[in-house]
């Protein structure tokens, strides 16, 4: 009975929802001759709203892994080698791998559990990005076959950008002519004479130097010329050039300059910052001076920057450079003001502009189980930063 009694599932009329008591059609009592009440303010801050589901950042932070590309492998076709053949190059790489990765104290990621040959394309993808991130000069990196054997070369390389690292002499010069400056040129005479006898830094007075050859042309140039007073003026700095540049060459050819190094660094006191900053560039020098005492700029240079000499095949190849050479980028030069100085470093701009590339200090090892160099380019690094430095305090 009680459960049909308000059954309303078959009345088509609706029921009406009946009132406790009328609705006043009044909404609010004005009040007259009163004053209104302050909006008090809620104490409590409001309640912070967030989304569901941070969706959006799961998203950001998800790895893809690269996509496959067959020539990052030079690898046969995988359809035509033999199981045997696979597991042979897979085991040699990863031999390889461990040995790279303990060279430079790296730890790759594991992908051993991907199919061939994409784990070896997803290893060389993983350790091409560590080395970027973590190897000062590091280049590049190359997968060599040999035998059925894959090993791992990798490449570092000092670079340069487009700088050149020209010394002048003549402010060195006028600093030996400065009675009250003079033992600070006798600083800077001993990290000269470093540079110019250990290290092998060309110069200009040199007649096998490449800005001498510049030199020439400018003074052939001034020669010709009709008589002016900028070609007096040319003429005059050519002079200086050639007279300043023999007195300073005898100079830091003197090894006296590197037997005393030493003693003028503990007898030295700076009375003013530019001697302070002469004494720390030369401390500098002297401690890569007794680290490294024979070596040469060029150790690690490479003609036309070719590391692997076994994969030229033309024996015309050495007939034609085609980089340019440290030499004509590394060198003493005259000095850093006048026309001259304006002149030589337009030509050479012109001349390298004609140039793709840059010959630099190469460093290439093969992880093939075999002994490495310890060839590096701490040397290199170290001797540009130093040779920045000296000619922007010649140049003050």
């Amino acid at each position: 009975m009680n459960a049909t009694k308000n059954h309303i599932g078959k009345n088509r009329n609706s029921r009406r929802k009946k009132t406790k008591t009328a609705s006043s059609s009044v909404t609010a009592i004005c009040r007259l001759d009163e004053a209104e009440q302050r909006f008090v303010r809620n104490q409590k801050r409001p309640k912070k709203i967030r989304s569901c589901k941070p969706t959006s950042n799961g998203f950001l932070k998800t790895t893809f892994l690269p996509k496959f590309r067959e020539s990052e492998v030079c690898t046969a076709d995988k359809n035509v080698q033999t199981k045997k053949e696979t597991e042979k190059e897979e085991k040699s790489f990863y031999q390889s791998l461990s040995e790279l990765s303990e060279h430079y104290g790296l730890e790759p990621m594991q992908t051993q559990d991907f199919d061939y040959p994409y784990n070896i394309s997803l290893s060389l993808w993983n350790i091409e990005h560590i080395l970027q991130n973590n190897v000062e000069n590091w280049n590049n990196i190359q997968l060599i076959k040999r035998i059925g054997k894959l090993s791992i070369a990798s490449e570092e390389r000092c670079d340069t950008g487009t700088s050149l690292f020209y010394i002048p002499v003549v402010p060195l010069y006028k600093l030996l002519k400065d009675k009250k400056r003079k033992k600070t040129a006798h600083l800077l005479l001993s990290v000269c004479t470093y540079l110019y006898r250990n290290v092998g830094v060309s110069y200009y007075r040199n007649e096998d130097s490449y800005l001498h050859w510049l030199y020439e042309i400018l003074n052939d140039w001034v020669e010709q010329d009709d008589v002016r007073e900028e070609t007096n003026l040319h003429n005059k700095e050519l002079k200086t050039a050639e007279m300043i540049g023999d007195f300073i060459e005898r100079k830091i050819a003197n090894s006296q300059n590197l037997i005393r190094f030493s003693e003028r660094l503990n007898q030295f006191k700076s009375e003013n910052e530019f001697g302070q900053e002469c004494f720390l560039l030369a401390e500098q020098v002297f401690e890569l001076y007794q680290q490294y005492p024979e070596e040469h700029l060029y150790r690690n240079a490479h003609f036309n920057n070719e590391v692997n000499h076994q994969n030229i095949v033309d024996e015309e190849y050495y007939n034609e450079e085609t980089v340019i050479s440290m030499d004509k980028y590394i060198s003493f030069y005259a000095d850093n003001k006048g026309l001259i100085s304006d002149q030589i470093i337009e030509m050479v701009n012109n001349e390298f502009n004609e140039y793709g590339e840059v010959q630099e200090p190469i460093v290439s090892m093969v992880f093939d189980g075999k002994s490495l160099n310890q060839n590096n380019l701490d040397f290199e690094t170290r001797l540009f930063e130093l040779m920045n430095q000296l000619i922007y305090l010649l140049s003050k």
